[in-house]
């Protein structure tokens, strides 16, 4: 399960930006506005030597009893239960104010390793502006700065490293062979009713009410002689929808099912047409690089034009999912799982398969010949060899020169082209690129030395000649 990283501090110290930092996007709203961000916002973070979740909470204000203060209060304090690590963030031009005293009490009694931060420390003398903060009396104060990126990998290194110190917890063996599938989507489009289906009993409550699911529920299953695990998990619904606290921090846990999963089915409901909320969970599965299966439920309950129109939204709502499969069932009435299962072992086969670098190159090769890197900044990228770099999902690393200058789009056209050579159906694709070693530098190298070596003979000859000159000159004199 991937490491989870709470942000924690007063309002206005510089969270959000913090948070837009770790995971390169611009998720969290930013203003020079105390309170700006209320409810939590959780993001997958980027840069770092390992993989992590992130959750950006409110101004935290521990003693306030009335209004949305309050309950602010409270979200934090349930992030804070969840937390493997807390950053403390402190502002270094406000100064150390009483209510981060407040803060770091309350902080103490959750027992979870804490780092202290103390932000916005750009331009100043680092030593100085932190040694107030001492007085606190958790560790040693980190600077960094938010918005200009300084010392922040430093911290999120150390968190990690604070993480990975803690003891492990015992563990089942994983099973590689077997796929772990996580059921995600919004609320109330039948992923319990699916996972029943699935099972052939009614192993998980499924009630016509948002929410009934709260937590991630892992279960073995048998089906036509393969053993599957399948991840039930909590519907991840519009934050401005999400009101009880319990089912807000459901959304992390399903965050964390999809990146324990081998295979996610994205559980759409074919009455409510393509919302957005499905897209951004789709996009989540994608970015997080799991397979994908999608399933349009209670397709039984519609007409014939409705079908069209739900195809249509497809095409143009879901088009960046043109690699996965799309079924069209009826949990309730247990129509098309056998398909659906049918395509989650293919997905699985595809995200796990093995590519073998001679094809991997020759297929570069023909792809490179068919249409050529674009010109960047005057100069061709040379793509020359490619291998395997991982799987689940599959990694390809590309080998050439000047590859730093690859457009994104002929990414994408590398992608398509191993995807469809080597029938990868279900899973993304990733291709990375390596800058190969020039071998004409080391020519250019010896070149040089060796024009070195005759210019010194030369000089030395020279030399000589005009000595012997000289010599001959002098008796000639004489």
């Amino acid at each position: 399960m991937l490491p989870t990283i709470v942000l924690v501090g007063r309002p206005n110290v510089g969270k959000s930006t913090l948070f837009n930092r770790l995971t390169r996007s611009r998720d969290a709203l930013v203003a020079d506005l105390p309170g700006l961000t209320r409810d939590r916002h959780y993001g997958r973070g980027l840069g770092a030597s390992q993989p992590y979740l992130v959750i950006d909470t409110g101004g935290f204000e521990p003693t306030a009893d009335t209004g949305i203060l309050k309950e602010m209060a409270k979200q934090t304090l349930l992030a804070i239960d969840e937390a493997d690590v807390i950053i403390f963030l402190v502002d270094a031009r406000a100064g150390l104010t009483p209510q981060e005293f407040t803060i770091a009490q309350t902080l103490r009694k959750a027992q979870r390793p804490i780092l202290l931060a103390v932000n916005k420390t750009e331009g100043m003398r680092k030593a100085i502006v932190s040694a107030d903060f001492h007085e606190l009396g958790m560790g040693d104060p980190l600077s960094i700065s938010s918005a200009h990126g300084e010392g922040v990998r430093d911290l999120i290194e150390l968190a990690l490293e604070t993480i990975s110190e803690k003891e492990p917890e015992a563990t089942e063996p994983v099973n590689h062979d077997t796929p772990r599938i996580a059921i995600v989507g919004r609320p109330n489009v039948g992923k319990s009713t699916l996972v029943n289906a699935l099972l052939g009993e009614d192993r998980v409550i499924a009630f016509d009410q948002p929410g009934t699911t709260r937590d991630s529920i892992e279960i073995a299953l048998e089906k036509n002689g393969k053993q599957y695990t399948i991840i039930d998990t909590a519907g991840v619904r519009k934050r401005g929808k999400v009101f009880e606290a319990i089912e807000k921090f459901s959304v992390i846990k399903t965050m964390q099912a999809i990146e324990d999963a081998n295979v996610a089915i994205l559980v759409v409901d074919a009455k409510d047409g393509i919302t957005e909320q499905d897209a951004h969970v789709a996009a989540y599965i994608v970015d997080a690089g799991r397979a994908l299966v999608v399933a349009i439920n209670k397709w039984d309950g519609l007409q014939d034009d409705e079908r069209e129109w739900i195809k249509r939204e497809i095409d143009r709502k879901l088009q960046f999912l043109d690699f996965a499969k799309f079924h069209y069932i009826s949990a309730l009435r247990k129509k098309g799982l056998n398909e659906l299962l049918g395509s989650v072992d293919v997905a699985f086969k595809a995200a796990m398969a093995k590519l073998a670098t001679p094809q991997l190159t020759r297929v570069l090769g023909e792809a490179t010949t068919q249409h050529q890197p674009p010109i960047s900044k005057g100069i061709r990228p040379k793509l020359r060899y490619a291998h395997q770099g991982g799987s689940n999902p599959p990694i390809v690393v590309v080998h050439g020169n000047h590859v730093d200058g690859v457009k994104a789009s002929y990414t994408r056209y590398l992608e398509g082209i191993f995807r469809k050579a080597f029938q990868l159906v279900g899973t993304p694709l990733r291709v990375q690129y390596h800058q190969g070693e020039n071998p004409f530098d080391k020519q250019e190298d010896e070149r040089k030395k060796g024009e070195g070596l005759v210019t010194m003979r030369r000089r030395k000859n020279e030399m000589r000649a005009k000595l012997k000159q000289r010599n001959e000159q002098n008796k000639t004199k004489k």
